[in-house]
């Protein structure tokens, strides 16, 4: 019974240790690296792109312009 409590003692100590060594790691790390902005750039730049031609294509550019003509022509 000792041998066992000793154990799962011994065993929640180093879980304990884990957990406090995972978040020092984490508050060390002070922000992205230019790596990583430059991806985050790129991907922003390619949904840019992508959501501009679907703006700019025929059947959305009727429907916004037909939204918006209904809003204008609303009676008040």
């Amino acid at each position: 019974m000792v041998k066992a409590r000793r154990a799962r003692a011994v065993a929640w100590v180093a879980v304990r240790g884990w957990w406090r060594r995972r978040r020092e790691a984490a508050r060390s790390d002070a922000g992205m690296t230019t790596s990583e902005y430059a991806v985050g750039t790129i991907a922003a730049a390619g949904f840019a792109a992508v959501l501009y031609k679907i703006v700019t294509s025929g059947a959305v550019s009727g429907a916004l312009e037909s939204v918006i003509g209904k809003a204008l022509d609303a009676p008040f």
